[in-house]
């Protein structure tokens, strides 16, 4: 099998990249479609991906269609998608995520030519044998690593690490907008990122007011947000923080790229953000925002900010006894003490994490 495709030049190039989820694996793979654009001007570009992301690629300049994928659609989300890459007749599609639902739509697209992951990176690998060409493995062992590596497969040469949404000047205007509404005109805020109880990622609801009264009592000002999945988990820490001038609230938020213009002039204030290692946190960071992940279950130097190390501002915070078990990839913890990698991750050690990346 041949490692590298190169690819048709020219007009009639149409090329479909297949990330579909999750939100922080969408914005792992910019780099591969920022690549294309760079490297191939002249080809029209799509990106099948899932109804609920879609939003936060469609306004990309480059991208022709945003092919949405309906994950509980069943059979006709199949037919609908089957339609709209015919209609597009992709010459190439490049497949970013790895495993047979992505390769059975890049199987759906047609006769295009299909470049996938390193054989070592997929993670249901009998998918792998859908692909007419498979990358290089990867330079490093975080998800970005493997995302550069199909990229520069997927062009033939060295690429750029382009996170770039492309927010638009009204975007980055609401943005600011909402910094004043939360902020007024202080510097260094913190956004904590809340989780809901059955998430195993989920930091302690108590910790995380502890850390908000910790934080406001040194004088910072703290934005606590919770999406629609942890308007409960929201609700409840408002409650609890009521009286607390330097901490605003944000519960129910909606919209992703309302959420990545608010974290890019938070950004601008030279602030931080807290949370687990989940979508908002990869949002935040790829919004150019300084990040403290708390890690417990997750290996941060698979999934978690990228790049870390000593010239990074970001930053992964363990547990000081981290169970045997930690990390691992599992949804559901099956210690039998509970959660304990993120019970046991203290209060003290994320502040002081917060302190060096000032």
């Amino acid at each position: 099998m041949r490692r590298i495709m190169r690819g048709r030049l020219g007009t009639h190039e149409r090329i479909v990249l297949v990330r579909l989820s999750h939100l922080g694996d969408v914005l792992h793979a910019l780099p591969v479609f920022h690549a294309l654009a760079a490297h191939r001007p002249s080809a029209r570009l799509a990106w099948v991906i899932q109804r609920e992301y879609a939003e936060l690629v469609r306004p990309l300049a480059r991208l022709e269609r945003a092919i949405e994928f309906d994950r509980r659609g069943g059979a006709r989300a199949w037919l609908a998608l089957r339609e709209e890459l015919a209609s597009f007749a992709p010459t190439r599609v490049i497949d970013a995520q790895g495993n047979l639902k992505s390769a059975a739509a890049a199987l759906v697209a047609g006769s295009g030519e299909r470049l996938g992951l390193a054989w070592s990176d997929w993670r249901e690998r009998l998918g792998a044998f859908a692909m007419h060409a498979r990358a290089e493995p990867a330079n490093g062992e975080h998800a970005v690593d493997r995302m550069l590596a199909l990229a520069r497969s997927a062009v033939g040469g060295e690429v750029k690490a382009s996170f770039e949404l492309e927010l638009s000047a009204d975007e980055r205007a609401r943005g600011r907008e909402l910094a004043a509404a939360f902020f007024g005109e202080a510097r260094e805020p913190v956004v904590l990122a809340l989780a809901a109880p059955d998430d195993v990622r989920a930091w302690p609801e108590a910790h995380a007011i502890s850390l908000a009264r910790a934080l406001a009592a040194a004088g910072r000002r703290v934005l606590a947000l919770s999406g629609p999945a942890e308007r409960d988990t929201g609700a409840r820490v408002e409650r609890e923080l009521a009286g607390v001038d330097r901490v605003r609230h944000w519960v129910g938020q909606r919209g992703l790229r309302e959420l990545a213009g608010l974290f890019a002039a938070v950004a601008e204030r030279r602030g931080s953000f807290v949370g687990c290692d989940s979508g908002p946190l990869h949002l935040a960071w790829t919004s150019g925002l300084a990040v403290t992940c708390l890690a417990g279950p997750q290996d941060a130097r698979r999934t978690g900010p990228w790049p870390l190390g000593d010239r990074s501002p970001h930053r992964a915070v363990v547990a000081r006894e981290r169970p045997s078990c930690a990390p691992c990839l599992s949804r559901r913890c099956d210690h039998p003490q509970g959660n304990v990698c993120m019970r046991a991750l203290a209060v003290e050690d994320v502040l002081a994490a917060l302190a060096r990346e000032r």
